[in-house]
């Protein structure tokens, strides 16, 4: 016969667990309703951030432009090994096919020297390293096989190098790919922080940055600024040329430019090859740690790492690329957002 056995009741230690559970759900429930919303970050805190955020993108900007630069010269390097090595074993071929003849040659009258079978190996060191068989060669025969040595070394130490350059290269490939997405992300998550203003707030913000560069450009250039040399001044005008074009991480004009594409697009067209990257044109030239000893089309550079650079322009104005969402304008040196730390005269 089946028991009837009353279900078993919750232990008083577990009903109160559970109500207390309960009480404090319903509380934070409540807390979180009447929690005033977060405020909403000023036009100014954006300003902050955004600013801040393309800072960053721009030091990114200046590791990928290295990277990049690296990359193509490898590149260059490893195709010119490369031709070497190409040409180098057409070379040994020829030099094997040479003493093949004179083997075969031999043994048509039917008396092959031993001598010549070694010609045909393909590692003729081991025989140069026995005097007794270089004793059996003809001094002939000797230049010949150390020719065939000399080339086989050759390909050899080309080949080395090529490898170690591809190794190089995949490298290299692996950092541009990070900078670009690194860039990439601090892009997005300025653009995003952009998108949050009202369209007044966006309206107020580039009515600030026109009025700042039509003060600076009215600032730019008085008689009392000692001008730079002849392509100093071609660089400057050039960048001139240039005013209103947009900034684009990577870019080298003529119709958008970063910083230290701008740079080196003002400076090529005066007739003067310069390195790429900001950090590197940081070490040409003459350095000036004045501002009143700078003249027209000086190099000037900003930030602890050198990240960002411009064209003096006078007055403590200069002509620069200076992050996305602006053009190529003039702009004053008090106001680029990090120290200036020295000039170069190229």
């Amino acid at each position: 016969m089946a028991s009837h056995r009353r279900p078993k009741q919750p232990s008083r230690a577990r009903v109160t667990v559970l109500t207390t559970a309960a009480a404090a759900a319903v509380a934070f429930s409540s807390q979180a309703a009447n929690a005033a919303p977060s405020e909403k970050p000023s036009k100014d805190e954006v300003k902050a951030k955004v600013d801040k955020l393309y800072e960053e993108a721009e030091q990114a900007t200046e590791k990928y432009n290295g990277a990049k630069e690296k990359q193509e010269k490898l590149q260059k390097e490893i195709s010119t090994i490369q031709d070497n090595v190409a040409r180098g074993q057409e070379e040994l071929n020829e030099l094997r096919d040479s003493l093949g003849l004179a083997a075969a040659s031999q043994y048509r009258t039917g008396s092959i020297d031993p001598s010549v079978q070694l010609f045909l190996s393909s590692d003729p060191d081991s025989y140069l390293d026995k005097a007794s068989t270089l004793d059996q060669l003809s001094s002939q025969q000797v230049e010949a096989l150390k020719k065939v040595q000399e080339k086989q070394r050759e390909l050899a130490q080309d080949r080395a190098e090529a490898s170690e350059k591809l190794k190089d290269l995949a490298s290299t490939r692996a950092e541009l790919g990070k900078k670009k997405t690194e860039v990439q992300g601090k892009l997005s998550s300025a653009q995003k922080l952009l998108n949050s203003l009202t369209a007044a707030e966006k309206q107020a913000l580039a009515a600030e940055q026109e009025r700042a560069s039509r003060d600076s450009e009215r600032d730019a250039i008085s008689d009392n600024v000692p001008p730079g040399s002849g392509r100093a001044a071609a660089a400057y005008a050039f960048a001139q040329s240039q005013l209103g074009k947009p900034y684009v991480y990577g870019a080298t004009g003529t119709s958008s430019y970063d910083c230290s594409g701008l740079t080196s697009r003002a400076y090529a067209a005066a007739g003067v090859q310069i390195p790429r990257t900001s950090e590197a044109q940081a070490q040409i030239g003459t350095k000036i740690y004045s501002t009143s000893q700078l003249k027209v089309g000086d190099l000037v550079f900003f930030f602890n790492d050198l990240h960002h650079v411009g064209l003096y322009a006078g007055n403590g104005q200069i002509i620069h690329a200076p992050r996305t969402g602006t053009v190529v304008r003039y702009e004053s040196m008090g106001t680029i957002g990090g120290p200036f730390m020295f000039g170069v005269r190229v």
